[in-house]
């Protein structure tokens, strides 16, 4: 090939690669534009509901010098607790299971070791306030450790789904609102985030806790249930649409 043709040949070759490049930056700028008409905005929805779980958390602890004789005294306690416990077990119900077992050793001034302490749980938890209650008042070897009040995983489900259905028609109908404020026909979707909480209330015994710690066998802790609010928060932009 002539020396004149194969110059011809690169410089056309490096012209086509420049166009390319040229084109592709176009088509990057053109998509770098900022946005316009796009606005962000939020809508909540919440439902207040009555706390349907229960959770019951019984403990003791013991001290002594001698490591194996703390780790038994915990396990015999705990052991009866639990043949107690099971008698009223019930799924969904009453559900039983071990809390923490703990066992660490007590120094002295000088770092050196002198006793042992260890604790241990048990945790009873369900819908059935009244088994859940009249069990704890049955179990002597442990004493109440504490008690709080949730949402069980379906009447959470439910209570969540009614916030969801209020947020996003709040937010909706706030776009609608924002739209037509700003003289447009409408709007389309672009991203969206739902997020969902639930504030508990305060779990309410009625008693002190003194007195919960003094039930006999044939006395039943008394606690009552307070309330939670399940919140859905609806986030995210919307394009704003012409005529």
């Amino acid at each position: 090939m002539p020396i004149f043709s194969r110059f011809a040949t690169k410089v056309i070759a490096s012209s086509a690669l420049l166009v390319c490049a040229s084109s592709g930056f176009s088509q990057e700028s053109s998509t770098l534009q900022p946005l316009r008409n796009v606005v962000q905005l939020a809508a909540s929805g919440a439902v207040e509901v009555q706390q349907d779980l229960l959770t019951v958390v019984l403990a003791t602890s013991r001290d002594g010098n001698d490591a194996g004789v703390v780790q038994t005294q915990l396990k015999l306690a705990l052991d009866a607790a639990l043949t107690e416990a099971r008698k009223a077990a019930q799924t969904g119900q009453l559900d039983v299971r071990t809390g923490n077992f703990s066992l660490y050793p007590r120094y002295n001034k000088d770092g050196k070791i002198q006793g042992w302490q260890g604790t241990t749980e048990l945790v009873l938890e369900g819908r059935d306030f009244a088994r859940i209650a009249s069990t704890a008042g049955k179990i002597p070897s442990l004493t109440l450790g504490n008690v709080s009040f949730s949402l069980s995983r379906a009447q959470r489900a439910q209570v969540e789904g009614q916030a969801q259905a209020i947020a996003i028609e709040q937010f909706k109908a706030k776009a609608s609102d924002i739209a037509k404020g700003f003289g447009f026909a409408g709007y389309s979707l672009r991203e969206i985030s739902v997020n969902a909480n639930d504030v508990g209330g305060m779990p309410r015994p009625r008693a002190m806790a003194m007195e919960a710690k003094m039930a006999s066998a044939d006395m039943a802790v008394p606690v009552e249930a307070g309330r939670s609010t399940v919140q859905v928060t609806v986030s995210g932009a919307v394009q704003l649409t012409s005529p």
